[in-house]
């Protein structure tokens, strides 16, 4: 049956579409915050911890460059697959790490396949999502990733508790994936269920950029790999993805600092995973309300306020280290920015469905999760290289700077290449 005769249903698709990616960032979340801890249990530094945490990221950045090309070609479904069974060899070297560098190495090759495993689920959503729903299935999407980094860093608490060993948490990645992959197996294929994708033609916003060609020359190009690809969109890319880059960085540098933050004030490894697990919550409550604001008012309301937010809650933690009640201030700014991080769930991505090409988005989404995760890369490293020459606390606060630079930048561009009010399906 094809899609014109079946027409789209996201409930119909939901549970295939979903519990994949919650599985898969169920161990990823699980992980993320004891990365700091095991590199500092095998002899690494604060800020050589902080590089190693870094390495998620541009285990990302890297396998941002052939997924675009490989989605496109195998499909998404087989692409979740190979990605999560190259997530658990990388899992897998990191058990076995005799030393930090070791540990490094596995990290990287969890980013690559991380990937991978994203740009695919974000590929169908484009391709298949009617416009008028796109911010809420998108930003649903968000918040699953959202889900498995409450859930994660929970169970991580709780194994951590029972077993007295850091390097177990490891195991929770393994199952998630491995049950990642049989539902990947027993459930159908959204993908197959729908046919070809129901779009055709190009995303007018993206025309609206004069980012495409024309024609059989407009298809070929799409065929082409990621920096080909950056080429053909420069214009859009250099300006929007700019500051989608800034929205990365402001959220890896999250991701990396407040786990650094509770190992430098003295918070035990049980109590860091639960206060980022709680905080997760926080996060992940606010994922539908994301997509309800992009919908009804425009992708502004939820880019700007979320910047601000991190922005304001980098600043305020950069003067509280010393402080006698530095644990209440940590417990309070980290529930703040996950609020504000959880108003901005799904904004990324949603911004490269606007203007991502409908009939194949891949090669784009591609390039345009590159420029999302060159911030993601980069910021970890900024605040693990100013860590090392000046303070943990120094970083914060450049890392707020930058996070109001980058609002900045969406207040200006996304008027422009993104239209106020989506346009009907």
């Amino acid at each position: 049956m094809t899609s014109a005769e079946r027409p789209f249903s996201f409930r119909s698709v939901a549970l295939a579409a979903f519990l994949p990616t919650l599985l898969f960032s169920i161990g990823e979340g699980a992980i993320i915050p004891i990365i700091p801890i095991a590199a500092g249990n095998l002899g690494a530094s604060l800020a050589i911890a902080g590089f190693i945490s870094s390495m998620v990221m541009l285990g990302e950045l890297a396998g941002d460059i052939p997924s675009g090309w490989i989605v496109s070609r195998i499909g998404e479904r087989t692409s979740m697959i190979y990605a999560a069974l190259v997530a658990i060899a990388g899992v897998v070297v990191c058990l076995v790490a005799p030393n930090y560098w070791v540990l490094m190495v596995g990290i990287f090759v969890v980013g690559l396949a991380t990937a991978v495993f994203a740009l695919a689920r974000h590929a169908f959503m484009t391709s298949y999502v009617p416009v008028k729903y796109r911010a809420r299935a998108l930003s649903t999407l968000g918040g699953i990733f959202r889900g498995g980094w409450f859930i994660g860093p929970l169970i991580a608490s709780a194994v951590i508790a029972i077993t007295g060993s850091t390097q177990s948490v490891f195991w929770i990645f393994i199952i998630s994936c491995l049950g990642s992959v049989i539902v990947l197996f027993v459930l159908p294929d959204p993908e197959k269920m729908f046919g070809p994708s129901p779009a055709a033609g190009i995303d007018g916003a993206a025309v609206r950029a004069g980012e495409l060609s024309a024609g059989e020359e407009e298809a070929e190009e799409r065929t082409h790999g990621l920096f080909r690809t950056i080429w053909s969109f420069r214009g859009v890319l250099a300006r929007m993805g700019t500051g989608v880059a800034l929205i990365g960085a402001i959220r890896s540098a999250r991701t990396v600092m407040m786990p650094l933050w509770a190992v430098s004030i003295g918070l035990s490894e049980s109590n860091t995973a639960l206060i980022i697990g709680l905080a997760g919550a926080v996060d992940f409550a606010l994922f539908y309300a994301s997509g309800q604001i992009m919908d009804r008012w425009g992708r502004m309301w939820s880019a700007l306020p979320s910047m601000l937010g991190l922005s304001i809650g980098f600043l305020v933690l950069a003067f509280t280290h010393d402080l006698p009640t530095n644990i209440v201030w940590y417990i309070g700014v980290s529930m703040f920015l996950s609020v504000a991080n959880g108003v901005g769930s799904g904004i990324i991505m949603t911004l490269g469905a606007d203007l991502a090409p409908k009939d194949q988005p891949a090669p784009f989404l591609g390039a345009w999760r590159f420029s999302g995760d060159a911030g993601q890369a980069a910021a970890p490293l900024l605040v693990s290289l100013l860590t090392a020459l000046v303070s943990l606390a120094f970083a914060s606060g450049i890392v707020g700077l930058l996070g109001l630079v980058g609002a900045g930048m969406l207040a200006r561009y996304i008027p422009r290449y993104v239209p106020k009010r989506p346009r009907p399906a």
